[in-house]
Protein backbone atom coordinates (compact mmCIF):
# COMPACT_ATOMS: atom_id res chain seq x y z
CA UNK A 1 0.00 0.00 0.00
CA UNK A 2 2.82 2.29 0.76
CA UNK A 3 3.98 2.13 -3.12
CA UNK A 4 1.20 3.84 -4.67
CA UNK A 5 1.96 6.55 -6.97
CA UNK A 6 3.36 9.63 -5.24
CA UNK A 7 -0.15 11.57 -5.58
CA UNK A 8 -2.47 8.68 -4.89
CA UNK A 9 -4.68 7.89 -2.27
CA UNK A 10 -5.56 4.76 -0.48
CA UNK A 11 -8.34 4.10 1.52
CA UNK A 12 -8.50 1.48 4.59
CA UNK A 13 -12.15 0.43 5.11
CA UNK A 14 -12.84 -1.69 7.36
CA UNK A 15 -16.79 -3.87 7.47
CA UNK A 16 -18.55 -5.67 9.62
CA UNK A 17 -18.50 -9.23 8.38
CA UNK A 18 -22.14 -9.78 9.70
CA UNK A 19 -23.85 -6.54 8.63
CA UNK A 20 -21.46 -4.19 6.20
CA UNK A 21 -21.24 -1.51 8.99
CA UNK A 22 -18.75 0.24 8.70
CA UNK A 23 -16.01 0.56 11.57
CA UNK A 24 -13.64 2.45 9.93
CA UNK A 25 -12.13 4.20 7.47
CA UNK A 26 -8.40 5.03 7.25
CA UNK A 27 -6.61 7.24 4.37
CA UNK A 28 -3.37 8.65 3.35
CA UNK A 29 -2.69 10.85 0.08
CA UNK A 30 1.29 10.30 -1.16
CA UNK A 31 1.81 8.15 1.87
CA UNK A 32 1.15 11.34 4.49
CA UNK A 33 -2.05 10.39 6.34
CA UNK A 34 -5.15 12.59 5.38
CA UNK A 35 -8.65 13.77 6.31
CA UNK A 36 -10.51 12.35 2.89
CA UNK A 37 -12.86 10.21 3.93
CA UNK A 38 -14.92 8.00 1.35
CA UNK A 39 -18.47 9.13 0.85
CA UNK A 40 -21.10 6.71 2.13
CA UNK A 41 -22.31 6.03 -1.04
CA UNK A 42 -19.74 4.69 -2.13
CA UNK A 43 -19.00 2.66 0.91
CA UNK A 44 -22.68 1.58 0.44
CA UNK A 45 -21.49 0.42 -2.78
CA UNK A 46 -18.20 -1.45 -1.71
CA UNK A 47 -20.31 -3.04 0.84
CA UNK A 48 -22.87 -3.91 -1.98
CA UNK A 49 -20.30 -5.70 -3.75
CA UNK A 50 -18.27 -7.80 -1.86
CA UNK A 51 -22.08 -9.11 -0.27
CA UNK A 52 -23.02 -10.09 -3.88
CA UNK A 53 -19.53 -11.58 -4.17
CA UNK A 54 -19.64 -13.64 -0.85
CA UNK A 55 -23.02 -15.71 -2.29
CA UNK A 56 -20.66 -16.85 -5.26
CA UNK A 57 -17.57 -17.57 -3.48
CA UNK A 58 -15.97 -14.80 -4.30
CA UNK A 59 -13.94 -12.04 -1.94
CA UNK A 60 -13.37 -8.51 -3.11
CA UNK A 61 -10.17 -7.19 -1.47
CA UNK A 62 -9.87 -3.85 -3.36
CA UNK A 63 -11.36 -1.35 -5.42
CA UNK A 64 -9.27 0.51 -7.64
CA UNK A 65 -9.31 3.91 -9.99
CA UNK A 66 -6.80 6.21 -11.71
CA UNK A 67 -5.53 7.12 -8.70
CA UNK A 68 -7.10 5.57 -5.78
CA UNK A 69 -7.01 2.77 -4.04
CA UNK A 70 -9.55 0.85 -1.65
CA UNK A 71 -8.60 -1.94 0.55
CA UNK A 72 -11.11 -3.37 2.14
CA UNK A 73 -10.83 -5.39 5.58
CA UNK A 74 -13.38 -8.44 6.85
CA UNK A 75 -13.35 -8.41 10.64
CA UNK A 76 -11.78 -11.52 12.56
CA UNK A 77 -14.23 -14.10 14.23
CA UNK A 78 -14.11 -12.15 17.37
CA UNK A 79 -15.45 -9.06 15.35
CA UNK A 80 -18.31 -10.61 13.61
CA UNK A 81 -20.72 -10.75 16.57
CA UNK A 82 -20.69 -7.56 17.93
CA UNK A 83 -22.52 -6.15 20.17
CA UNK A 84 -22.69 -2.71 20.67
CA UNK A 85 -20.93 -1.15 17.08
CA UNK A 86 -20.35 2.44 18.24
CA UNK A 87 -18.63 0.94 21.24
CA UNK A 88 -16.32 -1.32 19.36
CA UNK A 89 -15.49 2.05 16.87
CA UNK A 90 -14.50 3.77 19.88
CA UNK A 91 -12.18 0.99 21.31
CA UNK A 92 -11.07 0.69 17.71
CA UNK A 93 -9.64 4.22 18.03
CA UNK A 94 -6.70 2.81 19.98
CA UNK A 95 -5.41 1.40 16.71
CA UNK A 96 -5.60 4.39 14.69
CA UNK A 97 -1.86 5.60 14.89
CA UNK A 98 -0.70 2.23 14.19
CA UNK A 99 -2.89 1.29 10.68
CA UNK A 100 -2.08 4.82 9.78
CA UNK A 101 1.41 4.10 10.35
CA UNK A 102 0.87 1.13 7.79
CA UNK A 103 -0.78 2.88 5.10
CA UNK A 104 2.43 5.83 5.28
CA UNK A 105 5.83 5.96 4.04
CA UNK A 106 7.18 3.99 6.74
CA UNK A 107 11.37 3.92 7.10
CA UNK A 108 10.42 -0.25 8.57
CA UNK A 109 9.76 -2.62 5.94
CA UNK A 110 9.00 -5.57 8.27
CA UNK A 111 5.33 -5.23 7.56
CA UNK A 112 5.80 -6.61 3.60
CA UNK A 113 8.79 -8.69 5.00
CA UNK A 114 7.44 -10.50 8.20
CA UNK A 115 10.94 -10.26 9.53
CA UNK A 116 11.52 -7.91 12.59
CA UNK A 117 13.51 -4.18 12.01
CA UNK A 118 16.54 -4.36 13.82
CA UNK A 119 19.84 -2.61 14.07
CA UNK A 120 23.81 -3.17 14.67
CA UNK A 121 24.27 -1.37 18.27
CA UNK A 122 27.79 -0.20 19.87
CA UNK A 123 28.87 -2.34 22.44
CA UNK A 124 25.80 -5.15 21.48
CA UNK A 125 26.72 -8.05 23.62
CA UNK A 126 27.05 -5.18 27.31
CA UNK A 127 23.61 -3.94 26.04
CA UNK A 128 22.35 -7.72 25.77
CA UNK A 129 23.70 -8.23 28.90
CA UNK A 130 22.22 -5.24 30.42
CA UNK A 131 18.61 -6.39 29.23
CA UNK A 132 18.98 -9.65 30.39
CA UNK A 133 19.80 -8.79 33.65
CA UNK A 134 17.22 -6.09 34.32
CA UNK A 135 14.33 -8.51 32.74
CA UNK A 136 15.22 -10.61 35.48
CA UNK A 137 15.06 -8.10 38.24
CA UNK A 138 11.44 -7.20 36.75
CA UNK A 139 10.42 -10.53 37.04
CA UNK A 140 9.05 -10.71 33.00
CA UNK A 141 10.84 -12.57 30.08
CA UNK A 142 9.52 -10.25 27.25
CA UNK A 143 11.81 -7.30 27.46
CA UNK A 144 13.26 -5.13 24.03
CA UNK A 145 15.49 -1.81 23.87
CA UNK A 146 14.07 -0.27 20.74
CA UNK A 147 14.92 2.81 18.76
CA UNK A 148 12.40 4.60 16.34
CA UNK A 149 10.52 1.01 16.16
CA UNK A 150 13.15 -1.03 15.29
CA UNK A 151 14.64 -3.70 17.77
CA UNK A 152 18.66 -2.56 19.56
CA UNK A 153 18.27 -6.17 21.70
CA UNK A 154 15.96 -8.07 23.48
CA UNK A 155 15.63 -11.27 25.65
CA UNK A 156 15.26 -14.85 24.26
CA UNK A 157 11.68 -14.70 25.54
CA UNK A 158 11.06 -11.53 23.02
CA UNK A 159 12.50 -13.04 19.98
CA UNK A 160 10.32 -16.35 21.02
CA UNK A 161 7.29 -14.23 20.14
CA UNK A 162 5.62 -15.43 17.02
CA UNK A 163 4.54 -13.54 14.09
CA UNK A 164 2.91 -11.49 13.56
CA UNK A 165 3.17 -9.77 17.26
CA UNK A 166 7.03 -9.96 16.67
CA UNK A 167 6.58 -7.26 14.12
CA UNK A 168 3.48 -5.33 15.27
CA UNK A 169 4.79 -4.40 19.40
CA UNK A 170 8.06 -2.66 17.68
CA UNK A 171 5.87 -0.79 14.90
CA UNK A 172 3.27 0.13 17.34
CA UNK A 173 5.54 1.75 19.75
CA UNK A 174 7.52 3.30 16.86
CA UNK A 175 3.92 4.78 15.84
CA UNK A 176 2.95 6.30 18.96
CA UNK A 177 3.36 9.97 20.30
CA UNK A 178 6.54 10.40 22.85
CA UNK A 179 5.62 9.27 26.13
CA UNK A 180 7.97 8.87 29.09
CA UNK A 181 5.93 5.52 29.88
CA UNK A 182 2.88 3.64 28.69
CA UNK A 183 0.76 1.05 30.31
CA UNK A 184 -0.84 -0.47 26.71
CA UNK A 185 -3.28 -3.28 26.71
CA UNK A 186 -2.30 -5.42 24.11
CA UNK A 187 -4.02 -9.09 22.24
CA UNK A 188 -1.65 -11.00 20.29
CA UNK A 189 -2.82 -12.13 17.29
CA UNK A 190 -0.76 -15.41 17.90
CA UNK A 191 -0.35 -15.98 21.19
CA UNK A 192 -3.43 -14.69 23.18
CA UNK A 193 -6.24 -13.09 20.68
CA UNK A 194 -8.99 -13.20 23.26
CA UNK A 195 -6.91 -12.05 26.83
CA UNK A 196 -4.72 -9.11 26.65
CA UNK A 197 -1.57 -8.16 27.91
CA UNK A 198 0.30 -5.39 29.35
CA UNK A 199 2.91 -3.53 27.20
CA UNK A 200 4.60 -1.23 29.51
CA UNK A 201 7.11 1.46 27.82
CA UNK A 202 9.91 3.73 29.65
CA UNK A 203 11.84 5.97 27.58
CA UNK A 204 14.99 6.20 28.45
CA UNK A 205 16.54 8.96 25.86
CA UNK A 206 13.94 10.27 22.89
CA UNK A 207 13.52 8.12 20.71
CA UNK A 208 15.08 4.76 22.41
CA UNK A 209 12.73 3.12 24.73
CA UNK A 210 12.87 -0.32 27.08
CA UNK A 211 9.44 -2.34 26.23
CA UNK A 212 7.99 -4.74 28.62
CA UNK A 213 5.46 -7.80 27.75
CA UNK A 214 3.40 -8.90 30.78
CA UNK A 215 0.92 -9.77 32.61
CA UNK A 216 -0.65 -8.05 36.34
CA UNK A 217 2.63 -7.29 37.42
CA UNK A 218 5.17 -5.36 37.60
CA UNK A 219 3.05 -2.22 38.28
CA UNK A 220 4.42 0.48 36.53
CA UNK A 221 5.07 2.55 39.81
CA UNK A 222 7.70 -0.39 40.38
CA UNK A 223 9.83 0.89 37.48
CA UNK A 224 10.88 3.87 39.16
CA UNK A 225 13.49 6.17 38.15
CA UNK A 226 15.77 4.63 40.28
CA UNK A 227 15.76 1.16 39.29
CA UNK A 228 16.37 2.55 35.42
CA UNK A 229 19.34 4.62 36.56
CA UNK A 230 20.93 1.39 38.53
CA UNK A 231 20.83 -0.86 35.09
CA UNK A 232 20.90 2.29 32.40
CA UNK A 233 23.18 4.83 33.56
CA UNK A 234 26.58 2.77 33.17
CA UNK A 235 25.56 2.45 29.51
CA UNK A 236 24.80 5.88 28.70
CA UNK A 237 27.09 6.57 25.94
CA UNK A 238 26.18 3.27 24.24
CA UNK A 239 22.47 4.37 24.69
CA UNK A 240 22.97 7.88 22.79
CA UNK A 241 24.92 6.43 20.27
CA UNK A 242 21.91 4.23 19.09
CA UNK A 243 19.90 6.97 18.54
CA UNK A 244 20.79 7.98 15.15
CA UNK A 245 20.55 3.97 14.35
CA UNK A 246 16.91 5.06 14.01
CA UNK A 247 17.07 5.17 10.06
CA UNK A 248 20.76 4.77 9.79
CA UNK A 249 20.66 0.98 10.83
CA UNK A 250 24.16 0.55 10.54
CA UNK A 251 27.04 1.79 13.08
CA UNK A 252 29.25 5.21 12.12
CA UNK A 253 31.87 3.87 10.19
CA UNK A 254 30.68 0.81 9.20
CA UNK A 255 32.63 -0.36 5.57
CA UNK A 256 29.64 -0.02 2.90
CA UNK A 257 30.80 0.72 -1.14
CA UNK A 258 30.39 4.22 -2.13
CA UNK A 259 28.23 2.82 -4.54
CA UNK A 260 25.59 1.37 -2.54
CA UNK A 261 22.27 3.66 -1.95
CA UNK A 262 20.16 0.92 0.12
CA UNK A 263 20.23 -2.41 1.44
CA UNK A 264 17.68 -4.89 2.62
CA UNK A 265 19.19 -7.81 4.81
CA UNK A 266 17.30 -10.50 6.21
CA UNK A 267 17.45 -13.78 8.22
CA UNK A 268 14.83 -16.04 7.07
CA UNK A 269 15.10 -18.37 9.73
CA UNK A 270 15.35 -15.86 12.46
CA UNK A 271 12.82 -13.53 11.07
CA UNK A 272 15.21 -10.22 11.54
CA UNK A 273 16.42 -7.85 8.74
CA UNK A 274 18.33 -4.68 8.34
CA UNK A 275 17.02 -2.41 6.35
CA UNK A 276 18.20 1.04 5.41
CA UNK A 277 18.15 3.66 2.62
CA UNK A 278 20.75 5.86 4.49
CA UNK A 279 24.27 5.23 2.68
CA UNK A 280 25.45 8.09 0.08
CA UNK A 281 22.60 10.62 1.08
CA UNK A 282 23.90 13.20 -0.88
CA UNK A 283 23.48 11.06 -3.90
CA UNK A 284 20.25 10.90 -6.17
CA UNK A 285 17.39 9.18 -5.72
CA UNK A 286 15.70 10.45 -2.75
CA UNK A 287 15.12 8.32 0.37
CA UNK A 288 11.31 7.62 0.00
CA UNK A 289 12.09 6.85 -3.78
CA UNK A 290 15.04 4.36 -2.47
CA UNK A 291 12.30 2.60 -0.14
CA UNK A 292 9.75 2.74 -2.64
CA UNK A 293 12.30 0.24 -4.86
CA UNK A 294 13.37 -1.65 -2.35
CA UNK A 295 10.17 -2.94 -1.17
CA UNK A 296 9.07 -3.39 -5.02
CA UNK A 297 12.28 -5.27 -5.55
CA UNK A 298 11.76 -7.75 -2.68
CA UNK A 299 8.45 -8.02 -3.90
CA UNK A 300 9.80 -9.16 -7.28
CA UNK A 301 12.43 -11.49 -6.07
CA UNK A 302 10.36 -12.95 -3.55
CA UNK A 303 7.33 -13.93 -5.53
CA UNK A 304 9.33 -14.93 -8.71
CA UNK A 305 13.01 -16.05 -7.78
CA UNK A 306 13.81 -16.85 -4.27
CA UNK A 307 11.95 -18.36 -1.65
CA UNK A 308 10.71 -16.27 2.04
CA UNK A 309 12.15 -19.47 3.13
CA UNK A 310 15.43 -20.54 4.28
CA UNK A 311 17.67 -22.13 0.87
CA UNK A 312 20.44 -24.37 1.09
CA UNK A 313 23.99 -23.31 1.62
CA UNK A 314 26.07 -22.95 -1.42
CA UNK A 315 28.06 -26.09 -1.42
CA UNK A 316 24.92 -27.87 -1.16
CA UNK A 317 23.24 -26.07 -4.15
CA UNK A 318 26.35 -26.73 -6.45
CA UNK A 319 26.09 -30.09 -5.44
CA UNK A 320 21.69 -30.83 -5.87
CA UNK A 321 20.23 -28.43 -8.15
CA UNK A 322 22.70 -26.26 -9.83
CA UNK A 323 20.40 -25.04 -12.65
CA UNK A 324 17.08 -25.06 -10.53
CA UNK A 325 17.59 -22.39 -7.48
CA UNK A 326 18.95 -19.22 -8.52
CA UNK A 327 21.36 -17.78 -6.49
CA UNK A 328 21.26 -14.24 -7.38
CA UNK A 329 19.79 -11.55 -9.81
CA UNK A 330 19.86 -8.29 -10.93
CA UNK A 331 17.65 -5.27 -12.53
CA UNK A 332 18.98 -2.20 -14.36
CA UNK A 333 16.43 0.57 -14.05
CA UNK A 334 15.00 2.39 -17.92
CA UNK A 335 16.90 5.17 -19.58
CA UNK A 336 17.36 8.17 -17.47
CA UNK A 337 17.99 6.23 -14.15
CA UNK A 338 19.99 3.38 -14.37
CA UNK A 339 20.36 2.71 -11.28
CA UNK A 340 21.43 -0.91 -10.24
CA UNK A 341 19.14 -3.39 -8.00
CA UNK A 342 20.91 -6.69 -6.99
CA UNK A 343 19.74 -9.73 -4.65
CA UNK A 344 21.76 -12.32 -3.26
CA UNK A 345 20.49 -15.40 -1.55
CA UNK A 346 22.82 -17.98 0.28
CA UNK A 347 21.52 -20.56 3.11
CA UNK A 348 19.43 -18.69 5.61
CA UNK A 349 20.14 -14.88 4.63
CA UNK A 350 18.69 -12.77 1.66
CA UNK A 351 20.69 -9.33 0.97
CA UNK A 352 19.12 -6.90 -1.77
CA UNK A 353 21.10 -3.66 -2.65
CA UNK A 354 20.30 -0.93 -4.76
CA UNK A 355 23.44 0.68 -5.96
CA UNK A 356 24.28 3.91 -8.23
CA UNK A 357 24.46 3.91 -12.16
CA UNK A 358 28.25 3.79 -12.08
CA UNK A 359 28.42 0.48 -10.53
CA UNK A 360 29.52 -2.09 -13.21
CA UNK A 361 27.20 -4.77 -14.25
CA UNK A 362 29.75 -7.19 -14.09
CA UNK A 363 30.48 -6.65 -10.66
CA UNK A 364 27.20 -6.99 -8.82
CA UNK A 365 27.82 -9.82 -7.10
CA UNK A 366 30.95 -9.75 -6.57
CA UNK A 367 29.90 -6.40 -4.73
CA UNK A 368 26.74 -8.00 -3.13
CA UNK A 369 28.86 -11.06 -1.89
CA UNK A 370 31.45 -8.80 0.24
CA UNK A 371 28.61 -7.14 1.65
CA UNK A 372 26.99 -9.88 3.14
CA UNK A 373 30.24 -11.51 4.26
CA UNK A 374 30.87 -8.31 6.36
CA UNK A 375 26.81 -7.82 7.77
CA UNK A 376 26.83 -11.31 8.40
CA UNK A 377 28.77 -11.63 12.21
CA UNK A 378 25.63 -9.26 12.63
CA UNK A 379 22.65 -11.27 12.00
Amino acid sequence: MGDEGAGSTVHLLCLAASSGVPLFCRSSCGGAPSRQQLPFSVIGSLNGVHMFGQNLDVQLNSARTEDTTVVLIVGLEELTNIRNVERLKKELRASYCLIDSFLGNSELIGDLTQCVDCVIPPEGSFMQETLSGFAEATGTAFVSLLVSGRVVAATEGWWRLGMPEAVLLPWLVGSLPPQAARDYPVYLPHGSPTVPHRLLTLTLLRGLELCLLCGPRPPLSQLDPQLLERWWQPLLEPLRACLPLGPRVLPEGFPLHSDILGLLLLHLDLRRCLFTVEPSRNKEPSPEQRRRLLRNFYTLVATTHFSPEPGPTEKEEDEAHPAQSPRACYLVLGPGEGWRLVALQLGLRLLLLMLSPQSPTHGLRSLATHTLQALTPFL
